[in-house]
């Protein structure tokens, strides 16, 4: 579980910060919804360091309230669940 835990907020770490990378060169941008659905899956905290690292997303209330509420829920679930 742990394992996972980790390879999914890499991976979310590793999604945002390419879009922002690509929305900087005005290429084409992964969709939103993929970003979500990586955070729903576990990656929120990976993805929420990424926001905060490279100030993606920070515009955007869904993002800026939503992330760090989809993190809680999966420490929480990490937790119960190891």
């Amino acid at each position: 579980m742990l394992a996972y835990f980790v390879l999914i907020n890499m991976v979310g770490y590793i999604v945002m910060s390419n879009d922002k990378r690509k929305a900087k060169k005005r290429k084409w941008r992964t969709r939103e919804s993929t970003l979500w659905l990586l955070a729903i899956i576990g990656g929120a905290i990976g993805c929420w360091v990424a926001m905060q690292t490279h100030r993606h997303k920070t515009k955007h209330a869904a993002f800026v309230y939503g992330m760090p509420i989809l993190a809680i829920i999966d420490l929480g679930l990490l937790a119960y669940l190891s």
